[in-house]
């Protein structure tokens, strides 16, 4: 699997072409909640597409409304399809919202830094989200499972407000249906006919089968949820190395370039969005930083 700094290289929308946008043709609309759209997206016409790695991010522009992040969400085997997970919250998605099939969507990136496969070779992974924090992990789950005879045990704790909330319902039931990858869920909620899990999502790490001392870490989702996710993973004997989150903040030009995701000596664009917590850890714990 290619590096972000690889990939950067590689994509024509990288450092050579740093603000380039290109128009991709809307293939599929997925929904997967009430205010949450799957985009499946097709590159332009003699393009081979955009080559990714788990982690890292586009600027998706809509035309005479404006650009925003989005995690790239589909699997980094099919480069000729590009697919991205928004949540409708602003004047931009909502510009989203109301395209169609067949209409098209500005794309620049991939930009930022991806969750460390690599690193993880041998050992066992364990990936802990909440809510739309499952659709930056979602590359990583299709890169793991192709490559599966290089993992350990592959754990997967899965947290949403309530069951109408869950992101992928039908591929988290193939997930769970799979005797090499261990899927838990959890809502805050219980709703409707739900009989699983109901508590926090951090309530799943100490029964969650994996080797402590020989594991990654992988943790995505709102920020209150990643703090005390790492703190039951440090209860459990994952060192703060071994730890990687993926940060948000406010990214407006995808090179480090504008300044407004600054944090700390760090940009968010650039050397983010997925940061080992050792490194970022002074950082992540003050408030309003």
């Amino acid at each position: 699997m290619a590096t972000a700094q690889q990939n950067k290289k590689m994509v024509k929308g990288g450092p050579a072409y740093p603000m380039l946008v290109r128009p991709y043709a809307i293939r599929r609309i997925s929904r997967e909640t009430y205010d949450t759209f799957t985009y499946e997206l097709t590159p332009p016409r003699g393009s081979g597409g955009v080559s990714f790695a788990p982690g890292q991010f586009n600027m998706l522009y809509v035309y005479g409304v404006g650009e925003v992040p989005i995690s790239i969400s589909g699997d980094p085997a099919k480069p000729q399809a590009l697919v991205h997970t928004a949540r409708i919250v602003g004047a931009v998605t909502k510009g989203i919202k109301r395209l169609k099939v067949g209409d098209s969507l500005g794309v620049r990136g991939p930009y930022g830094s991806s969750w460390p496969v690599e690193e993880a070779v041998g050992r066992d992974v364990v990936l802990v989200t909440g809510g739309i924090g499952l659709a930056p992990l979602r590359p990583v789950i299709y890169y793991l499972l192709i490559n599966r005879e290089k993992y350990g045990r592959i754990v997967l704790l899965y947290g949403a407000r309530t069951p109408e909330d869950m992101l992928y319902t039908g591929e988290l039931e193939r997930w769970r249906g799979r005797f090499d990858l261990d899927v838990r869920v959890t809502v805050d909620r219980a709703t409707g006919s739900w009989r699983g899990n109901v508590a926090v999502v951090t309530q799943l790490i100490k029964p969650a089968p994996f080797d402590p001392m020989h594991c990654i870490a992988l943790v995505c989702g709102p920020e209150i949820m990643m703090r005390f996710t790492i703190l039951d993973l440090e209860k459990r004997g994952v060192d703060y190395d071994r730890i990687y989150v993926s940060v948000e903040r406010n990214m407006k030009c995808g090179i480090g370039l504008c300044g407004h995701c600054q944090l700390g000596p760090t940009f968010v664009c650039k050397d983010g969005p997925v940061y080992r917590y050792s490194d970022i850890r002074t950082i992540f714990t003050k408030r309003e930083v």
